[in-house]
């Protein structure tokens, strides 16, 4: 099964895109949607919309995994990631893909085995549990580990049905 993980941001998105088969994980692609912070807000959306568009079509994913939004100090910064969230899920759901959500926490400790695991922690593991994987950045390396997440949650949930 290919899917690919979302790691929402305005700014910067991370996508990557795995194969999983049984509880064998393989690096397919991975990559980073930037949206000009000079444009208007509907202008950045629309852009992010379409980028993850041509990565879906090129890769083909069955399923997408995203991460879910966390809450900081600034509210207006709060509503923006929500806001390319949205799109994010859209993006997936308008292109037939089935959506599973994951809490950051909950990524960190499936991938490094804590919840309060670091950056560079997930970028570690995620190159160890993706060798070769040449990942794009930290946004990009935060969607393979909700892509692995994900993978691993399919797998759980197989052996228990």
């Amino acid at each position: 099964m290919i899917i690919i993980g979302l790691d929402p941001g305005l700014a910067c998105t991370g996508w990557g895109v795995i194969a999983a088969e049984g509880n064998r994980l393989s690096h397919i692609a991975n990559g980073q949607v930037r949206t000009d912070p000079k444009l208007a807000l509907p202008a950045r959306l629309v852009r992010l919309d379409e980028a993850l568009g041509e990565v879906i079509a090129a890769h083909g994913p069955a399923e997408a995994a995203v991460e879910e939004v966390f809450l900081n100090e600034n509210p207006q910064s709060t509503l923006k990631l929500g806001q390319a969230r949205g799109v994010v899920l859209l993006a997936a759901a308008r292109r037939g893909l089935a959506v599973g959500e994951y809490a950051a926490r909950l990524v960190k400790k499936a991938v490094v085995g804590t919840g309060g695991a670091d950056k560079t922690q997930i970028h570690f593991m995620v190159q160890r549990l993706l060798p070769g994987a040449r990942i794009a950045g930290a946004d990009a390396a935060d969607a393979l580990a909700v892509a692995i997440t994900h993978a691993h949650h399919l797998a759980t949930a197989r052996r228990v049905a």
